[in-house]
């Protein structure tokens, strides 16, 4: 096949040909007509975007010059770099995730933290629930989780939803766009070889102040914009099990919960409930579990910052375990044995969680993957160069520049993924001016740009819609203006810390 016998040498003088006759209006051409090929491929055809990334990266490339084998073999190059890079650890996050919802070990710290928590402090405990368990989990899989938390914590506190609801959100929205291991961060961060130590600590600091601003502070307007009554979703008062299915929590026992109790109040509630309830792991156990990874990597992170040149045996066992892929593999070992133990669970009971966390990922993992070859191209042909070189001499700042394009794209196609690993794609070769953490606050830069205005084109929107029994309208004047707070207020920290930080 012509994929396997195009050499590297092949690729190499095809595109220093392409590169020698095409101008540079030619390849900002090519990169504007890939841009635009993915976008109309996946608003108007509704194709997947992986199939929409591959046939925009194959665009691009004979349009900027490349052979048609050439194209093919520099989009396979990225596509397996990334997916080598890039899929394991989003694999490892997603089986840690389902560990988390199957085991009750999410449940558990909703439980404890709620029921800690005065009627007043309620919005600011729920954006903490949010971010916390958005750390490990997918978006997706948390909102589900969620819901029926935040429609029962409404309901029994007598506050507005949206007072609820939108702090939970943020929280777990934020640690979706700044934070690895989220799959469009982690593509970012390889995209632009970022040290993910870096810019998992920045990411957690330019987080925690967007879901501050975007969660308990707005809160309160969306309350007054939206004033939405709490659904009859999850309503019951008998000891029929409410889940959904996919890890939610168990709704009469969260709807015995005391808002201004005690821990012991809240387990006296849940054996009443549920006599024969199944075990849950402890809550700081569990905690612990959740910030293992982020803990091993900040800390290697911070040595490499302190000595980056000490030879000693300690600082090399500290990097290895700092390593994403060691750090989340560890984490995956801990949490099998924490929270499997702390569930009851079975060994296979235990093996059947980690089988079921693979499949629903294969997608995303597709779309990284097509996302790294779709920049592979862009640096073959030289295109990301020319951007480059642009970018170098402009008057925008390059953070102000990354936003942008994110937010373009983000609104183009609806997918914040899509939008990141494109984006960073594109101005991977600005990484070159600039230093380790400056790298680091590009990445933060895209993932605030790929969260702004999520309008119809979103799966999350008409998940918050249809959940939440808004209309269109309100689902506009809440979750829409919600991410776009969340997206502003990303980009002027990250330009707040590009003073400081250099």
């Amino acid at each position: 096949m012509a994929l396997t016998t195009v050499s590297p040498a092949l690729v190499t003088a095809a595109t220093a040909a392409a590169t020698h006759h095409a101008s540079d209006g030619r390849l900002i051409f090519a990169a504007l007509l890939g841009m635009a090929v993915i976008i109309a491929l996946i608003t108007w055809l509704k194709l997947h975007p992986f199939i929409s990334l591959l046939i925009g990266a194959l665009v691009a490339g004979m349009t900027a010059g490349l052979a048609p084998t050439a194209a093919v073999t520099s989009f396979s190059t990225g596509f397996g770099s990334t997916s080598a890079s890039v899929g394991t650890l989003i694999a490892l996050g997603a089986i840690f995730g389902k560990l988390l919802a199957d085991s009750g070990g999410a449940d558990r710290i909703v439980d404890t933290l709620v029921s800690r928590a005065s009627v007043q402090a309620l919005p600011w405990i729920m954006g903490l629930v949010g971010a916390i368990i958005g750390l490990p989990m997918f978006f997706e899989v948390g909102l589900v989780l969620l819901v029926p938390v935040i429609m029962l914590v409404a309901r029994r506190s007598g506050l507005p939803l949206m007072r609820v609801a939108v702090p939970t959100i943020a929280g777990l929205s934020a640690m979706h766009g700044f934070v690895p291991p989220h799959p469009g961060p982690l593509a970012a961060i390889s995209a632009v070889h970022a040290n993910l130590g870096v810019t998992l600590g920045l990411g957690v600091i330019v987080a925690l102040v967007g879901v501050i601003v975007a969660g308990p502070l707005f809160a309160g307007f969306a309350a007054r914009w939206v004033p939405a009554e709490v659904p009859a979703l999850f309503d019951t008062g008998d000891a029929s099990r409410g889940d959904t299915g996919k890890g939610a929590i168990d709704t009469p026992r969260t709807a015995a919960i005391n808002l201004g109790g005690r821990g012991d109040q809240l387990r006296q509630a849940d054996q009443a409930a549920h006599p024969a309830a199944v075990r849950r792991p402890g809550f700081w156990p569990t905690l612990v579990t959740i910030l293992l990874p982020a803990a091993l990597m900040l800390i290697a992170a911070i040595i490499d910052i302190a000595d980056a040149n000490d030879p000693a045996a300690w600082k090399t066992v500290v990097d290895f375990v700092g390593t994403p892929l060691i750090a989340l593999g560890i984490a995956v070992i801990v949490a099998m044995i924490v929270l499997g133990r702390g569930a009851g669970f079975s060994l296979k009971r235990t093996s059947s969680v980690v089988t079921d966390a693979l499949p629903p990922i294969a997608g995303i993992i597709l779309i990284v993957g097509a996302g790294g070859g779709f920049k592979q191209v862009l640096v073959d042909t030289k295109i990301s160069d020319v951007i480059s070189n642009w970018a170098s001499h402009s008057s925008i700042s390059v953070f102000v520049l990354a936003w942008l394009v994110a937010v373009f794209i983000r609104v183009a196609t609806g997918s914040a993924t899509v939008a990141t690993i494109t984006t960073a794609g594109i101005l991977e070769p600005v990484t070159h001016h600039l230093s380790t953490p400056g790298v680091s606050l590009l990445v933060l830069a895209i993932g605030a740009g790929s969260l702004f205005f999520s309008h119809v084109n979103d799966a999350g929107f008409w998940l918050f819609k249809e959940y939440f029994g808004l209309s269109i309208g309100q689902t506009i004047k809440s979750w829409s203006v919600l991410e776009t707070v969340l997206s502003v207020v990303g980009i002027i920290v990250v330009l707040v810390l590009s003073i400081f930080v250099h």
